[in-house]
């Protein structure tokens, strides 16, 4: 048989490359069957969020006097080496500890089983896989839940009950089918497989010398990553840039929200040679209501190089080009019988009908056959469609994920935080120009924005 090691962590939260560990369990089984467990408390150097410290039970108090990870780095190596590295949502056990070791100047690497991936596949008629699902399902026997030896014991549990229960053929073939290698380009460190996360965030392509290939988000950066190099879904486009990566960087974020966010500010920045970028020079505006009396509402394009873009309530339409937008009022006036000229389309004369009353196209607000309240009513109906969302507050307004703050105003993306320092340092940040891009990512989280106090 086989060596054997599950493991289970506590950490100060869930990006392995900015988070630390709390606790270290190991189950280690030998390949006579021999088990030993290991359980150590260790100091993350950083303090534990209380929502944190609530889940796990474990305190900042009773780590402080715990040893660091470096100094417990090579008693786990010796654990885990040669042994068959075995996890629940393994690729944040595993990549939390690579990233440790990392730091250490030590490279680490072992094969990997994910529960969780196995469990989807032998029981592919249920929805939850969590270990909680699977403590239910198979009758496991917890002592805690989210303690780092416990839980290593659970998914230890759940491995002999799957191979008690079933055909040994078909755990081998799911197993065999979870760790099928992926197919990189051979200029490509096969390493990268181990490395990726499989959290939320960005990821760059670079080629030679560190030109910017191209940014993407994903859910699952290491899936998104790697389905960008197989064989079966390459288009003529992917293969090219397949062959130009020569590195891959990542960076992790707390959902998708930043995800989105960061990888808008990334290809603006960067400039990336595959991302889709606009050709010219940022045209994007929309178009306001000005009150010329008497109920005249006149429109006229604001663009979004003004200061105070997409603030005021009164606003219709995102459009790229001002071409675009007149276009657009143009295909209104003719639907809704509106008047060129009240419009700006057409030169007004006092008295004189527009060019679309002649044809009928105008109920004849120009020459007093209908008054510019009802007309301005009736344009204000058109638009209504087109509206954008108004920002909400007086001042900035955040959208909490995870352990990140966005801070957002006038819908601009102003910068995520990671602590109330942070957060205070990025108010002082001046306003950046208005991002087609991000305005429309953050109007679907409208109802996360809360104001900042």
């Amino acid at each position: 048989m086989r060596p054997f090691a599950f493991v289970d962590l506590e950490t100060t939260g869930a990006t392995a490359s900015r988070d630390r560990i709390t606790e270290i369990g190991i189950v280690e089984i030998d390949a006579d069957g021999e088990v030993r467990e290991w359980q150590q408390l260790v100091n993350p150097g950083v303090p534990i969020p209380p929502f944190i410290e609530q889940l796990t039970g474990i305190s900042n108090a009773m780590v402080a006097a715990a040893p660091s990870f470096a100094e417990v780095a090579e008693e786990t190596r010796r654990r885990l080496d040669g042994r068959l590295f075995i996890a629940h949502n393994a690729r944040f056990d595993y990549g939390f500890l690579k990233n440790e070791f990392r730091r250490l100047g030590i490279a680490f690497r072992a094969p990997v089983v994910c529960t969780v991936k196995l469990s989807r596949a032998l029981f592919p008629e249920h929805r939850r896989h969590n270990l909680d699902a699977l403590i239910e399902r198979h009758g496991l026997t917890a002592d805690a839940r989210h303690r780092a030896l416990a839980d290593a014991q659970l998914i230890h549990q759940f491995w002999r009950k799957i191979h008690a229960d079933l055909d040994h053929e078909h755990i081998t073939a799911a197993l065999r089918e979870q760790n099928a290698n992926p197919t990189l380009p051979s200029h490509l460190d096969p390493a990268l497989v181990d490395e990726l996360p499989d959290g939320p965030g960005v990821y760059l392509f670079h080629g030679d010398d560190e030109r910017p290939l191209y940014v993407g988000k994903a859910k699952n950066i290491g899936q998104r990553v790697l389905a960008h190099f197989a064989a079966d879904r390459r288009t003529a486009r992917e293969m090219a840039l397949a062959l130009e990566v020569r590195r891959i960087d990542w960076i992790e974020t707390a959902g998708e929200v930043g995800a989105g966010l960061q990888e808008a500010l990334l290809i603006k920045r960067l400039q990336p040679d595959h991302n889709r970028l606009p050709r010219r020079p940022d045209e994007t505006c929309t178009w306001t209501l000005v009150d010329e009396g008497e109920g005249w509402l006149r429109p006229q394009l604001a663009m979004a190089a003004e200061h105070d873009f997409g603030v005021h309530s009164a606003r219709y339409g995102l459009f790229k080009t001002p071409k675009e937008a007149t276009t657009v009022l143009r295909a209104l006036a003719a639907g809704h019988q509106l008047c060129d000229a009240l419009l700006g389309l057409a030169p007004r004369t006092i008295g004189q009908p527009c060019p679309a009353y002649a044809g009928k196209r105008c109920k004849g607000a120009c020459v007093g056959h209908e008054p510019f309240a009802r007309h301005s009513m009736r344009l204000v109906g058109a638009l209504s469609r087109f509206k954008l969302v108004s920002w909400p507050f007086p001042g900035p307004g955040i959208i909490r994920e995870g352990g990140e703050v966005h801070l957002i105003d006038g819908w601009r993306y102003l910068g995520t935080a990671r602590s109330e320092t942070e957060l205070h340092e990025l108010r002082e940040t001046a306003w950046p120009p208005f991002e087609r891009g991000i305005y429309k990512l953050l109007i679907k989280q409208v109802g996360r924005l809360q104001p900042l106090r």
